[in-house]
């Protein structure tokens, strides 16, 4: 890909823009790189839930559990939970 961006810039009569180009490219990769690098080197620590977030994830399963009971309610005749 950076032979094809390159080789089009030249066609067009415009050397500087590819090299400059080739380098922003050449730049970004280097970075992407150091950073693959460096999140591999740090392990990831994992975060306790608070009360609060707690009681938000056991109200919305709550809030799941009424919903599919109400569906199924809602239809008599058909199979229960």
């Amino acid at each position: 890909m950076m032979r094809n961006i390159s080789v089009c810039c030249v066609w067009c009569g415009d050397a500087a823009m590819a090299i400059q180009l080739e380098s922003l490219v050449e730049s970004i990769k280097s970075k992407v790189k150091f950073l693959k690098k460096s999140k591999k080197n740090k392990p990831y620590v994992k975060m306790d839930k608070s009360s609060s977030v707690r009681v938000e994830i056991k109200s919305r399963k709550a809030r799941k559990l009424i919903d599919k009971t109400l569906k199924v309610a809602d239809r008599p005749g058909k199979k229960s939970l």
